[in-house]
């Protein structure tokens, strides 16, 4: 496993020095004995924490899967994904009207392949667009599809909007992310009062969602720090209850020229997540009225 591991972090990881110094550290722990530990659960534990020790790469990791999984690449993946889709409505578990017109729209546990997601999203942006200020709920959403992140930016913005750059290491690709001139269904628009809700778990997809709004002007960021995970990857089986996940590019934003990887998405109002709703909704009101 550790061997196929290394193979898979020097082949495809986007950065392939730091690739190099974290697989000579997985083989020297190896060796040290470090990796005889009791089950897989626990060695998925100890591996992760040396693939992260260098670069703190929180996307670079060994994840355990409590049932046996495909051996195919990217299928763990795909199946824990599809079981949180059929349970969380596509994706959009709460949409609600609060007082003085401001909807609440949350977008959780991820933001699901596009194939999958366009519908439940799209439907759920559409009912929220005639709101007179919307606050989008990424508290608990750890991630997903980067083309989704771009599909609900465009109910977000009035106009096609270069949202994002992707740095691939295959190839040295670079693949730009843009708002869609067209939408299913109505637009929120690019004037109305727009609240981002961010947390500790907003991670990777989430983080990029938030980010792209705020570093736009487009909204405001109210909540805590987010986890700060920016490069996208790739998921390996390599083992019946284990798989790799390797970051194989890194995200560059138009505007700020670097990303949120290490640092998070800084709010723009910070303060407890668990008052960050309240606190755009009195955002909202006040905005509303003023």
């Amino acid at each position: 496993m550790i061997d196929e591991t290394t193979r898979l972090l020097t082949e495809h990881y986007v950065f392939p020095e730091i690739a190099e110094q974290v697989a000579g550290l997985l083989q020297r722990r190896l060796a040290e004995g470090a990796y005889d530990v009791d089950g897989v659960e626990a060695l998925a534990r100890a591996v992760t924490a040396d693939l992260q020790s260098v670069n703190g790469d929180r996307h670079l990791r060994l994840k355990h899967h409590t049932d046996p999984v495909s051996p195919e690449q990217g299928a763990a993946t795909l199946e824990a994904m599809r079981r949180d889709f059929d349970t969380s409505l596509g994706g959009a578990p709460r949409v609600e009207l609060l007082d003085g017109g401001v909807a609440v729209l949350e977008l959780a546990p991820m933001l699901f392949p596009l194939e999958w997601a366009a519908e439940p999203l799209g439907a759920a942006l559409t009912l929220v667009s005639r709101a007179q200020a919307l606050i989008v709920d990424l508290r608990a959403n750890r991630g997903g599809d980067p083309d989704t992140v771009a599909f609900v930016c465009s109910y977000l913005l009035d106009d096609r909007t270069h949202l994002n750059t992707m740095h691939w290491r295959d190839g040295e690709r670079r693949e730009q992310s843009w708002s869609l001139p067209h939408v299913p269904g109505a637009r929120f628009g690019g004037s109305k009062p727009l609240y981002v809700l961010a947390g500790d778990s907003t991670f990777s997809a989430a983080e990029e969602l938030a980010y792209d709004l705020q570093q736009l002007g487009r909204a405001v960021v109210v909540g805590e720090r987010t986890r700060g995970g920016a490069h996208p990857c790739k998921g390996w089986t390599v083992h019946p209850h284990l798989e790799v996940t390797i970051p194989m590019g890194r995200a560059i934003n138009p505007v700020s020229g670097t990303n949120w990887e290490g640092t998070g998405v800084q709010p723009d109002i910070p303060c407890a997540a668990a008052d960050s709703l309240d606190h755009a909704h009195t955002l909202a009101l006040a905005r509303l009225t003023g």
